[in-house]
């Protein structure tokens, strides 16, 4: 590839990623605050019976034993134990349950499919659209339009990538075109903040990043070979044009004194190699905090843990290195029996949604905060069990008091696989896209399975609609 013309074929301006994309006027209009959507999801499933508040009556429990459909507030209820960091929060918290995902890649790891609703694997050409942040992020336009974090795991399971690398994500732009994921607070802050670094290194590959593209951008068949990071990543792989990225370049000088005001300043142990998993969740929880409040992006997708991570710092066994993928097979590791190991993981992930949507009401805007308009979703990637068959993927869900979506203070129980008004992960896309001014029909593929029962899958969810 060694032409402008082809970085245009192949970049997401091409014709194919922009199958989904409508008229987003109203969603960006000038002195209206974006909407800002977070991702977070994990490894190793997330089972539904963990999700379910106490205190609930005889009756009511008999129905979540069935999984017969029904709503509660949360103001009467008290959430599960592990949720107890979210316990100021409960005005913004649904705890969604019901949604299948069948259509998607289940067992142990799904990559793509819970955020794009297509069967997919390590391969680009199982992409078959963009994932549905990306869809979201052309909603609201942004310098960086989409930033993606992980945690990579090191060896075993699933390896994708080194922890301190920039490595292929879990999202997508579009058909085949797979996105780049920053694996430490590290090197997400190398390369997001760059255009700001004190460091007179990064300034200088920042100037130089610049000056190639400019050369690329002016002359048929010169390549992008002296770009660096992320940049150069990008570009190599088709996921971006070289315009696409001059453009992303001059929005971002042109905000550089916003960016310098909330650059994320990390303690020193966040940039460490060596540091623990929980603290490497935590810096990245910072960085995404810093792009969100900078202007940078509206959109960021992160993966908290993956199929193989090997947990380090989890209180108790802090000296242990938690293979999670032995936890799922329910191994006992320092003492510790595999449901406590997963309880303490999920209860340090709530502490991640804690600190973002605590800073989030810090920050004024609007007459309002800017977590007013914002909305976080916690989930699994592969579904209901470490080896799901993609029944149920139960969400964690924070709103603000802006959103367009009605979830917020419930405990939701929706019909369960098979029963009349089911529904999947594309109608819960289905009803954001619609919301934030995108009226597809449907998000994603259709589940063959369900077609017995008679249900119309198309559509977003109704009662979600605000």
């Amino acid at each position: 590839m060694n032409t402008r013309r082809d970085f245009l074929k192949q970049s997401l301006l091409g014709a194919g990623a922009l199958a989904f994309a409508k008229d987003s006027s109203w969603a960006a209009q000038p002195g209206k605050p974006p909407m800002r959507f977070i991702f977070m999801h994990r490894g190793n499933g997330l089972w539904p019976r963990v999700m379910v508040p106490s205190g609930l009556d005889e009756k009511t429990l008999e129905k979540e034993k069935r999984k017969e459909p029904f709503q509660l507030d949360l103001d009467s209820h008290d959430l599960p134990g592990w949720m107890d960091p979210l316990s100021a929060h409960k005005e913004n918290l649904t705890i969604l349950q019901g949604l299948s995902g069948k259509m998607c890649t289940t067992g142990h790891h799904s990559w793509c499919s819970s955020l794009g609703v297509f069967k997919a694997n390590e391969r680009p050409s199982s992409i078959k659209w963009a994932t549905v942040d990306f869809e979201l992020a052309k909603l609201f336009p942004s310098p960086a339009e989409h930033i993606e974090l992980a945690c990579f795991p090191l060896g075993g399971g699933n390896a994708r990538g080194t922890l301190d690398d920039v490595a292929t994500g879990f999202s997508a732009r579009g058909p085949q075109q797979p996105n780049y994921a920053f694996g430490s607070p590290r090197v997400a802050m190398e390369e997001l903040f760059k255009s700001v670094s004190t460091d007179q290194s990064a300034k200088t590959q920042y100037q130089l990043d610049r000056k190639v593209l400019e050369f690329v951008a002016k002359n048929e068949g010169a390549t992008a070979g002296s770009l660096g990071g992320f940049e150069k990543a990008k570009v190599g792989n088709y996921a971006d044009s070289v315009e696409a990225i001059r453009e992303r370049n001059r929005k971002i000088d042109a905000m550089s004194d916003v960016i310098r005001r909330h650059v994320p300043k990390l303690d020193p142990k966040y940039l460490d190699p060596d540091m623990t998993t929980l603290d490497r969740q935590v810096g990245h929880a910072e960085v995404l905090l810093g792009a969100l409040i900078s202007g940078l992006t509206n959109v960021v997708a992160f993966t908290v843990d993956e199929l193989g991570h090997r947990y380090t710092g989890l209180p108790g066994i802090e000296g242990e290195k938690v293979n999670m993928h032995d936890v799922g097979h329910n191994k006992v590791i320092g003492g510790l029996k595999a449901e406590a190991i997963r309880e303490l993981a999920r209860t340090h992930h709530m502490t991640l949604v804690d600190r973002i949507v605590t800073r989030l009401k810090s920050v004024p805007e609007a007459g309002g905060t800017m977590f007013d308009n914002t909305m976080i979703f916690y989930f699994p990637d592969g579904g209901e069990t470490h080896h799901s068959h993609g029944t149920e993927y139960p969400f964690v869900v924070l709103a603000g008091d802006n959103t367009r979506v009605d979830l917020r203070r419930h405990y939701v129980r929706l019909p369960n696989y098979g029963q009349a008004g089911h529904s999947t992960l594309g109608n819960f896309y289905t009803t954001l896209l619609n919301a934030y001014g995108n009226p597809i029909e449907h998000y994603g593929a259709l589940d063959t399975g369900l077609t017995k029962f008679g249900h119309d899958q198309t559509g977003p969810i109704k009662q979600f609609l605000a």
